[in-house]
């Protein structure tokens, strides 16, 4: 038996803290990772710590290393494909700027999935390292809870090892669902858990589902030039502002993805060519479809890998409809000594940075330095897809619902970037839209951008959200020129106004 302090579900620390990471995590969220950093931000603070983590194949049999969901089937590797689309199209577009490209381009899938799989299995390398020299205890088993003190871990093996522990933290993430009612889709499906990790190019795909996931994934596989379809059932992006929503969906359809709305897939047969047929039908008209793909791609949502870690033995509550663990502010259970934190946390964004920073704090509260907490108002993201989408606060609608429509002002503008120019690129999408309140000094309460670079540019104006920022301070700041960010602090009309808010002029 071995004695922690601290133990982590999918760590496995030694002292003050233990967290069970399972290695199954989600999209734009990454709980083992997170699990690494709030273990080495642990250990850093002289807590004995202990890290399990477990990767349980796909159904596909995929499986990685160590370092969670974003390091292996979610952020790192899909930028770095995202990337490799944008540089088609910037390859398109160098021939307006004088390049003489003679012959046809063309993109090689393995040569691309070989380069990033090696640079995953390098941050793999990297975590191993750290948290060796940081001194965490790192075990390769399945986690799972015996009491509120106790973790027992497994091996692949079967061989079982128990710690003992004052805290157990738990960050075992989420994993992509298959929909289990239509015939064909697991046997012959594919989630994000597989995408990023084939060797050969999965050429025409239907993606099923609109979320981020879904038209992140549907916007590279389009631009390295495969013939992409992706299936909606009702909305894209639902829970994201829907004006935004419909920008880049609009400019994906002109980028040359193509879009079945209000469809949903009835089954899949493998045929004796290899090809899948998708027999999907029509909710408008009730008419039922069918055409082949060489892949199709489940992103229809995650589930929490909350099921196999003993979380019913000990009695910590979970939300019935989601399968979330129910945390406090503090990122406590209902059972004392037990914290979660990341995707399981029951009404937690799913994204990795938000996870990060939440484990390193409550590191920080277990070792009794700090008694702040994770702050989870105004959290930015954006959406990598082929116009990025970046955001911050609360969309129109959701500002609308907490203040009345005649209570909030928005400013929003359509501005075309300087480099889409020359290369004669089209830019109806790419737009601006800053809520505001309508009296006062007007505090800002979201701000919405599509355009090149959106990651970066919302990055920086999320700050001034934590510092109260006000539609003053956007007129009082200067711009820097020429860039796509100067023109959010241009915006100056309104919607109420019903002019015109195309940018002109440099």
């Amino acid at each position: 038996m071995s004695s922690a302090t601290s133990c982590l579900p999918g760590s496995f620390a030694k002292n003050n803290m233990a967290v069970l990471c399972r290695g199954r995590h989600r999209w734009k969220n990454i709980s083992s990772l997170r699990v690494w950093t709030r273990s080495l931000t642990a250990a850093g603070l002289g807590l004995k710590v202990a890290v399990l983590d477990y990767v349980e194949p796909s159904v596909r049999g995929t499986k990685w290393g160590l370092g969670g969901t974003c390091v292996n089937v979610g952020c790192i590797p899909k930028k770095l494909m995202h990337q490799a689309a944008l540089l088609g199209t910037a390859v398109k577009h160098a021939r307006k700027y004088g390049w003489q490209i003679s012959g046809p381009v063309y993109h090689d899938w393995a040569t691309m999935a070989e380069a990033v799989q090696n640079h995953v299995k390098s941050l793999n390398w990297g975590h191993r390292v750290q948290l060796q020299d940081k001194k965490v205890t790192y075990l390769n088993m399945k986690g799972s809870l015996v009491d509120e003190h106790t973790v027992k871990g497994l091996t692949k093996a079967g061989k079982e090892t128990v710690l003992t522990a004052k805290n157990i933290v738990i960050a075992t993430g989420g994993r992509p669902k298959y929909p289990t009612n239509i015939p064909g889709a697991m046997e012959h499906g594919l989630t994000s858990d597989d995408i990023f990790w084939l060797k050969k190019s999965p050429g025409k795909t239907l993606v099923v589902g609109a979320s981020y996931v879904a038209l992140e994934c549907a916007g590279f596989l389009t631009g390295v030039g495969l013939d992409t379809t992706v299936m909606v059932r009702s909305i894209a992006l639902r829970g994201f502002d829907q004006q935004m929503a419909g920008l880049v969906t609009d400019y994906m359809e002109a980028y040359g993805t193509k879009f079945a709305w209000k469809c949903v897939p009835k089954r899949l047969d493998k045929l004796s060519s290899g090809a899948l047929r998708v027999t999907w039908t029509d909710t408008q008209t009730g008419n039922e479809h069918e055409d082949t793909y060489d892949s199709v791609l489940w992103a229809v949502g995650r589930a929490p890998e909350t099921k196999a870690v003993g979380l019913d033995k000990l009695g910590v509550q979970l939300n019935k409809e989601t399968g979330k663990i129910v945390v406090g502010a503090d990122e406590s259970t209902s059972v004392p000594n037990i914290y979660a934190f990341g995707d399981i946390g029951e009404g937690r964004p799913e994204l990795t940075p938000t996870a990060i920073k939440a484990g390193k704090l409550l590191a920080r509260r277990l070792a009794g330095q700090s008694t702040e907490l994770m702050n989870y108002d105004s959290v930015p993201t954006t959406v990598f897809t082929p116009l990025e989408y970046g955001c911050v606060g609360l969309s129109e609608h959701e500002a609308e619902k907490r203040y009345g429509k005649d209570n909030i002002e928005v400013y929003h503008a359509f501005y075309k970037p300087l480099e889409f120019t020359v290369a004669g690129h089209d830019a109806n999408q790419c737009y601006i839209k800053v809520v505001c309140e309508r009296d006062g000094d007007q505090r800002i309460l979201g701000l919405h951008f599509t355009g090149p670079n959106a990651g970066e540019v919302t990055q920086g104006f999320a700050m001034g959200f934590q510092c109260g920022a006000t539609y003053s301070h956007l007129l009082q700041t200067v711009g820097i020129h020429p860039t796509c960010a100067e023109e959010v602090v241009k915006v100056n009309i309104t919607k109420r106004s019903g002019l015109d808010a195309t940018v002109t002029g440099c």
